[in-house]
């Protein structure tokens, strides 16, 4: 079987990669699982799709523990513990990595023994319809990989899953992962499909019985207070808004509209953002009348998140 495993940020358009790469390994004969995983993330926060592809009945469910292909579409997602990128990451598993760096630098950095790819962020960023096309393009990528899929059934798959949004993003779509399955050639079948575990050696599950209770007892109850402060939701951001004191003029409609409160005032009147919550919305840029919010890419930045 094999086990492929997407890692991208909210609205890199891994959701639909994984089902694009799904119905390819359909329409070569294989049956196929494709799941996305997030929960309340907006724009930004790490996310996750999982793709099982098989000759036979799959019968796994759930998250892909150790994965034969690791996709990763935004290379900042590897330096957070949170997106769980190396998880089940063994020397067999090949890890392609949306990247401008080198595939020796990464290698390095991770200290990884297994095979390390990138494919070039440049080369696939944006739709001229403003749609992100590194996820179709990773598609392409992970489709010559295995080796299992041909240029026809990649192909085919794009046109049924991407065929409502329009011609020209289809015909985007198809040069961004044609251009990707090319570029992978050199490396095609380098991921290998992993046998499924024995019987002999499963352990069943313990069970627990829990018995009814009244409401009062078994509702879910938060006892803590300011929970929602131990959620460092700045990491989910990828643009950064940064505030030019001396153009500011104190107006604070900034403070008025973030909608996550974390941008505060000081004791002059001046906005002061809390970087380790603010997801990176932006809508402080839009309502700032004298233009003093800029917006610059998180990339680079994660020394200063705090």
């Amino acid at each position: 079987m094999y086990r492929i495993r997407f890692h991208a940020r909210g609205g890199q358009g891994i959701k639909t990669a994984s089902r694009i790469l799904g119905t390819a390994f359909f329409l070569e004969g294989y049956e196929v699982q494709d799941s996305p995983r997030y929960g309340a993330e907006r724009r930004g926060a790490p996310i996750f799709a999982y793709v099982r592809a098989s000759k036979k009945i799959i019968n796994e469910r759930g998250i892909i523990n150790k994965p034969d292909l690791v996709i990763v579409t935004d290379d900042s997602l590897l330096l957070l513990p949170i997106a769980g990128v190396l998880l089940g990451v063994t020397e067999r598993t090949v890890l392609l990595i949306a990247t401008d760096e080198t595939t020796e630098v990464w290698k390095k950095r991770l200290n990884l023994q297994g095979l390390v790819l990138s494919i070039s962020t440049q080369a696939a960023v944006e739709s001229h319809a403003g749609l992100p096309l590194l996820g179709v393009a990773c598609v392409g990528a992970a489709a010559q990989l295995a080796g299992a899929i041909s240029k026809s059934a990649l192909e085919e798959a794009i046109h049924e899953q991407l065929q409502p949004l329009g011609k020209v993003i289809v015909e985007e779509s198809l040069a961004a992962a044609m251009a990707a399955y090319d570029q992978m050639e050199p490396y095609a079948r380098c991921t290998t499909e992993r046998e499924d575990p024995s019987a002999d050696s499963y352990e069943s599950p313990h069970w627990i019985d829990l018995p009814f209770e009244d409401a009062r007892t078994s509702a879910p109850y938060i006892h803590a207070a300011a929970t929602t402060f131990n959620v460092k939701t700045g990491v989910w951001r990828t643009m950064r808004p940064v505030i030019d004191l001396k153009q500011c003029n104190r107006c604070a409609l900034c403070h008025i509209y973030c909608p996550d409160g974390v941008i505060s005032l000081d004791a002059k009147g001046y906005p002061q953002i809390d970087y380790q919550h603010c997801k990176g919305c932006l809508i402080c840029l839009l309502q700032c009348p004298t233009h003093a919010i800029d917006a610059i890419p998180e990339h680079g930045q994660e020394g200063e998140i705090s």
